[in-house]
């Protein structure tokens, strides 16, 4: 999962959310050196991968990239899903995504002090673009997709990678559906985090 499922999973607490956004940038025992709720943030975010990683949904979306984007596909499913729960944001959160975003804002303007440098310096960058809001259509997962294979080892293969999500939206749309819940119910037995306040309403 990308930042906005990372962000939602994380509950209510400033901490845990700070810890689960930087979780990619901490390596090893490095995130003992952190306060302890950004510890289990940072912890949350490894558990996150591992079991979107390992899980049979997520590898049998992923197939559908390998040719394009070997090792990386998981990225960009990342993405994908992320757009999904966007696009159908008003089924998991009473709050708007609009509001959502400015909250998590707030969050890591106010906790600034915690954040790696190289973090520091991608902040202004992520809320200038409104990374998170941009989730929410397919021109904003183009425009993502393009700023990553120009500032990271993503390869540049966003024209393919948009043509797929196109061509199999409803298959990738159900197949997040189907993986989400169980994410959900392993952070929240694991880690003791509610997430679903409400009822989802799944159409």
């Amino acid at each position: 999962m990308n930042f906005l499922a990372h962000i939602y999973l994380s509950g209510e607490n400033d901490q845990v959310k700070i810890g689960n956004f930087i979780g990619d940038w901490i390596k090893g025992s490095d995130f003992k050196r952190f306060p302890s709720d950004i510890q289990k943030g940072i912890l949350l975010h490894r558990s996150i991968d591992s079991f979107t990683d390992s899980n049979t949904i997520v590898r049998h979306s992923k197939s559908r990239l390998n040719e394009n984007y070997h090792k990386y596909s998981g990225v960009i499913i990342d993405i994908f899903y992320d757009h999904f729960l966007a696009v159908d944001w008003q089924v998991f959160s009473p709050i708007s995504l609009s509001e959502f975003t400015t909250e998590l804002n707030r969050c890591l303007t106010a906790n600034m002090n915690f954040l790696p440098t190289s973090i520091q310096e991608f902040i202004p960058r992520f809320m200038q673009h409104h990374w998170i809001e941009s989730y929410a259509t397919t021109e904003g997962i183009e425009r993502v997709l393009e700023g990553m294979s120009r500032n990271t080892s993503l390869p540049d293969k966003t024209i393919d990678a948009i043509d797929i999500l196109k061509t199999h939206y409803g298959d990738f749309r159900n197949e997040f559906y189907n993986f989400f819940p169980q994410l959900v119910d392993h952070v929240e037995d694991k880690f003791k985090i509610s997430i679903r306040e409400r009822d989802w309403e799944i159409a």
